[in-house]
Formats: structure tokens, sequence, C-alpha cells
């Protein structure tokens, strides 16, 4: 070889080995709002393998007749407001609501259908329409008698009673009453694991060990599909026996492989059958990361996404909860860890903090659109569109 070809070639051989450990270094920061910029990276090999690859086109196609606003609003599964909930959606563009026991007290199944018509019709992109229904403790819609014949059991109960085969039979009752409501998202199963009666998540638990809790996962996921409600499984990466991050922060100190071995089987388990969504928990992790919560954290969002090739849709934990609701950032946080739909009330603050992130340069336009692709191609999947 002659001497300039070779010269050429040694230079690009420092270049492209130096831009590949940058792009390694920057994977591995943790958000600092103000000097860390958003990882922007292609995500089309997920797209190509992924549960939603052959709506991508169409996703993308309509992305390119929405406004940064629209785009912005389909962000949010916002909480159902107690009032002006069509003129609001009107004016936000939501991605979805979320609807709360208070918004079916009362109601007669006809009543609860027209709530929700009411909404769909106006919206301009079809709503995700979500609840929490899992079953036992908590119990959004079956807890009015209205609406179903009795209250959902807890995962637990029905494992006791029949195995997985009651399991399974839940999911399809369950998933009639939601769908014929007009729900076409639960916010369910809890797969994390927990068999100590003492932790916090223990009751809306299946109580069982890893392996069991991984089969449970599979078949909810399995069982669901086609029977027009998507599933979630949270609390990603598994709650262990952290405390309640409604009112406080929950620290887990647990190690690395302790959480491999133990809490993130169940999450594989449901990925490799199809799962759509998977819920993130506030929970700092320190093992992965020491200074975000997992719902913030670009390190467990990398997980889930890069080493467990999870293709769906990633959701947090409301950013009301106390664990987070006092970081001012915590939206745009979230939005550059790598989550696609993010659950709040304070809807105003969220959008506004997204917008001025722009502005600033610390967010850009491309990150809200490879996040709202992967929620309208979702929605191409699921037929809303």
């Amino acid at each position: 070889m002659k001497k300039p070809v070779l010269i050429i070639v040694l230079i690009l051989l420092i270049l492209t080995t130096g831009a590949l450990l940058i792009l390694n270094f920057s994977q591995n920061k943790n958000i600092n709002i103000g000097t860390i910029r958003p990882i922007e990276v292609k995500q089309t090999i997920l797209k190509d393998k992924g549960i939603f690859s052959e709506y991508y086109e169409e996703a993308e196609e309509l992305l390119k007749t929405m406004t940064l606003d629209e785009k912005i609003g389909q962000l949010f599964l916002v909480r159902y407001p107690s009032e002006n909930q069509i003129s609001i959606l009107n004016k936000y563009n939501f991605g979805g609501y979320l609807f709360f026991e208070k918004d079916f007290k009362g109601k007669t199944k006809s009543q609860v259908q027209e709530m929700i018509n009411n909404v769909q019709e106006v919206s301009k992109i079809p709503l995700l329409t979500a609840v929490d229904e899992e079953g036992g403790i908590v119990v959004r819609v079956s807890s009015n008698s209205n609406l179903a014949k009795e209250k959902f059991k807890s995962p637990m109960e029905l494992y006791k009673k029949g195995g997985i085969k009651k399991i399974e039979e839940d999911v399809k009752e369950k998933s009639k009453v939601l769908s014929s409501l007009g729900i076409n998202l639960n916010l369910a199963p809890v797969v994390d694991v927990s068999t100590n009666s003492s932790d916090f998540m223990y009751k809306r638990t299946l109580g069982e060990n890893t392996t069991i809790t991984s089969t449970y996962a599979k078949s909810v996921i399995n069982t669901s599909k086609g029977l027009g409600v998507s599933y979630t499984l949270k609390h990603f990466p598994g709650y262990g026996n952290n405390i309640d991050t409604h009112t406080s922060t929950s620290v887990d100190k647990r190690t690395y492989e302790s959480i491999l071995e133990n809490d993130i089987p169940p999450f594989e388990a449901g990925i490799e059958a199809g799962a759509e969504a998977i819920l993130v928990s506030h929970n700092v992790v320190t093992c992965m990361d020491k200074e975000n919560p997992a719902s913030l954290s670009p390190a467990i969002h990398k997980l889930l996404r890069y080493d467990l090739s999870f293709t769906g849709i990633i959701i947090t934990d409301d950013l009301a909860m106390a664990a987070v609701s006092s970081d001012e950032d915590a939206t745009v946080k979230a939005v550059l860890a790598g989550n696609n739909l993010m659950i709040t009330t304070d809807y105003k603050q969220s959008i506004n903090s997204l917008k001025k992130a722009i502005e600033e340069e610390i967010l850009t336009e491309e990150k809200i659109d490879e996040l709202v692709e992967r929620i309208l191609a979702w929605k191409y999947y699921k037929k809303l569109i």
C-alpha cells in the first residue's frame, strides 16, 4: 500500500474509534439539564424488527402533517380532568386520558361509554383510554357494581384458587368489560417479584417466585392479544421491597446481579410474548443510576430498550408522585431518557417545560419525533387510527 493511502486509512480509523468512544461515553452519562444533550440514536433496527414494524411508514406520514404542539401533546397520558375535558383536549391534543375510580363512580355502563365516546369523537388522533384495573386493591372500574358483576380479584387470589388457568380467564373477562366501555389500555399487570408480605408492593403482585411470575407475565400478554385492550408490564426494573413512591423518594440498593436474576425475567418473558407497553417506576436504583429515579434514567432505559430489545412503548409512572414531583425538570428528563408516554396531572407545566427545553436547545424536535412516531405506530397497530 502506498504511503499517502496508508496515512488516509489510519486517519479514518482514528476518527471512527474516537466517535465510537464518545458515543459510548455519552450513553452512560446521567442527565444534567443545561449541560447534557439528548443521545440521538436512530432506532431503525428496532423499527425493522419491532412489534409495530409494519406500521412505521404510516406513522411517519401522519407525523409529517402534525405541528410541534400536536406532537408534544401525544407524549402525555393525562389524568381525566374534572371539567372542560373536551375543550382541554382540543387545545392540547393529548395521547390519551387516564381514568380513575372517581370518574366511574355511580355511573351506568351507558354513561361511561358516553363519557369516553365524547372525548374520542373530538380527538384529532384517537385517544389511548387507560385505567389501572389490576384486581384486588386496585380496581378503578369494577369498584362500580354497575360496570362489573363483582370486583376483579387480585392475581394472588386467582393464582391460589386456580393457577395460571384462572389468571387467563380473568384477563379475558377483564378485557371484555373494559373494551365494552371504550377502554383500550390497562396499566396492569404488576409483574414485580415479591414473596414477603411486609413488602409495600406485595398485595398487588402474584406473591410467587421469579419463575412463576415470569409465566404469569407471559400468560397475561399472550391471553390479552386480540381482545381490544393492551396490557402494561410494571414496574420496571422491578419494585423489590422498596417503599411507596407516591409519598416519598425510594432508594433501591440491591445489586445489579440480584435485579437481573430476580426481577428482570418476568419482563423478559412478557417482552417475548409481545408486550406492547412497559411502565417504569420512580425508584432510584443505585446499581444502575445513583442520581435519577428509574423513570428518568437513561441507563435504565438503555437496559430496557437495547439490552432487552423492547420495541414497544415505555411509560413513566405518574409524574405527580412525590418521588419526582419536586423536580422541575422531571418531564424533560423523562423525554431525554426515552419515555414515549408520560403520565401527568399537571399537563400545562409538563408541556411548557418541554417547549422551553426545545427553545433552549436542551431538547430537539427530532427527539420528540422519534418518541411520537412509536406512539402513532402503536395506535395503528391497535387499529385506533
